[in-house]
């Protein structure tokens, strides 16, 4: 029989041991699980529960083994995380029933001998007072946050103290379904009307044709979303997209294209006339682009399997390049809170890789063209330090628009957007 809390563990361990993206490696195990409905939602709800804790749980179980948890074997150590968010985190779930389950999925594991250690270690948790450290200073704030302490730094030196604090915050909150009306085939306020109609409660927002799904629902089953009437896009990388506003007829180049969002936005203002070159490294990657593309109806985009470091020269000139480098992605950890606990010596190449294309982007640029350079991260080093390196380096060109959009500031995503002109 399906377990929600067996499926939630062994998703977990997937993405702790094989280094795999967390709605990946989810979505893989739940269809594998043969869960429905509420268990489907809850084996959900436990996965990222642990995942956005993770440090905040090792926290309380180092209070209580004396042991170092890196010895601890790794299927336990998974249940034990599981049942202290369940007992810190969750109203719903009685405390007896976190601890059984948590007995129950040892013992009939390999590692059923640790099942008398479980029980012991859940029940003097249950019975001790557990006060998280109050302190200001970042190891404390990196308990409380579960967010490891050079991202902390890293927030706090670029953007003070109180809004590194409120970025944390957010980083622990459940985001928003942002999904962009396709205009190609239809309108927002039609397409509000259809989605009221079938049950799905969604809101206007401040961005043109965009729409937010209240209700934490799958949209992906959904048969407007499967005939291409929207697609998920965050209102960041649409505000970066109506700001490079690509115009009908002109040939765009989209260098770092995958899912292809942004592609499928440019495309609208376009009017689905004119040309788009959307590029990613894997050929999985620019078919998955491909498939987008034909759903939502847009014939002018062509996917290209195409190295963004690597210029190709049958490629021609472009009126606008749109470069979303790949980055740390800290704007989105409450999307990903995998991210979070990438070693920082992960950042290293980042910075040259992300000036290489730029500096490629730039090759490709007609006169009086325009490049919007983004990233979903919110380090300066890979935005606004970076841009100015370039523009140092390249004085043909300069800056008309910048902005690092924030989650606490302007209800989006943490995203950093630039439109560079060239004179």
């Amino acid at each position: 029989m399906p377990n929600a809390r067996k499926t939630a563990v062994t998703a977990l361990l997937k993405v702790e041991n094989d280094a795999a993206y967390s709605n990946i490696a989810l979505n893989a195990v739940l269809n594998e699980s043969g869960l429905e409905g509420a268990d489907r939602a809850f084996a959900s709800a436990l996965f990222y529960g642990v995942l956005d804790r993770r440090i905040t749980l090792d926290y309380v179980l180092s209070l209580f083994i004396k042991t170092p948890l890196k010895k601890v074997a790794p299927f336990t150590l998974t249940v034990l995380r599981l049942a202290v968010w369940q007992i810190m985190f969750s109203d719903k779930i009685p405390d007896s029933a976190a601890v059984n389950e948590a007995v129950k999925l040892v013992k009939n594991s390999r590692e059923g001998r640790n099942a008398g250690f479980v029980n012991a270690v859940l029940r003097n948790i249950i019975r001790s007072q557990i006060n998280l450290p109050e302190d200001k200073s970042v190891k404390s704030l990196s308990v409380r946050y579960s967010c490891p302490e050079w991202i902390i730094n890293s927030f706090i030196e670029d953007y003070g103290y109180d809004n590194a604090v409120l970025l944390l915050e957010e980083s622990l909150k459940t985001p928003p379904l942002t999904v962009r009306v396709n205009t190609i085939i239809t309108d927002r306020s039609s397409l509000m009307k259809e989605l009221i109609k079938q049950g799905i409660p969604c809101e206007e927002t401040d961005t043109e044709n965009a729409l937010v799904i209240t209700g934490g629902m799958d949209i992906s089953g959904n048969d407007l979303y499967k005939s291409g009437f929207f697609y998920a896009e965050d209102t960041a990388s649409q505000k970066a997209m109506a700001v490079l506003s690509p115009s009908k007829g002109e040939r765009m180049l989209d260098m770092c294209a995958a899912p292809g969002g942004k592609s499928f936005t440019a495309a609208q203002y376009m009017e689905n006339t004119g040309e788009i070159t959307a590029c990613d490294l894997y050929p999985k990657r620019t078919a998955l682009i491909e498939k987008g593309a034909q759903r939502l109806g847009i014939r002018i985009l062509k996917s290209v399997c195409q190295d963004a470091l690597v210029h190709n020269d049958s490629f021609g000139l472009f009126d606008c390049v749109l470069c979303d480098v790949p980055c740390s992605g800290l704007g989105v950890m409450r999307r990903k809170p995998e991210i979070k606990y990438k070693p920082e010596t992960d950042l290293e190449p980042l910075e040259k890789t992300q000036l290489k294309i730029l500096e490629n982007a730039a090759s490709y640029l007609k006169e009086k063209g325009r490049i919007m350079y983004s990233t979903c991260t919110l380090r300066k080093a890979e935005n606004e330090n970076l841009v100015k390196t370039f523009l140092l380096e390249y004085n043909g060109f300069h800056k008309a628009f910048e902005h690092t959009f924030m989650p606490h500031t302007d209800g989006t995503d943490g995203f950093y957007c630039a439109l560079l002109v060239k004179d």
